[in-house]
């Protein structure tokens, strides 16, 4: 199965820079695509996820926030 991840993210965020960083990486090398939503830019994401940002999303679904579990993250995208 082909997972997707979405990183929710605002403008400014050092956090979300770094979790950036590290979902490109993960991403890339398990050949995983991803993609990022701002979440200032939808009312609904910003009242649902804003006070948690960044939030990783595997195939629309909460895998994890503030920070990226690297091991939780690469085992999740392997299942």
């Amino acid at each position: 199965m082909q997972h997707e991840v979405t990183l929710l993210v605002r403008r400014e965020c050092h956090a979300c820079a770094t979790a950036r960083e590290d979902i490109s990486r993960i991403c890339a090398e398990l050949d995983v695509p991803w993609h990022t939503t701002d979440v200032d830019a939808d009312p609904e994401l910003r009242a649902e996820y804003g006070d948690r940002v960044p939030v990783i999303l595997i195939d629309g679904r909460e895998h994890g926030f503030w920070a990226v579990q690297e091991q939780r993250l690469r085992a999740a995208l392997r299942k």
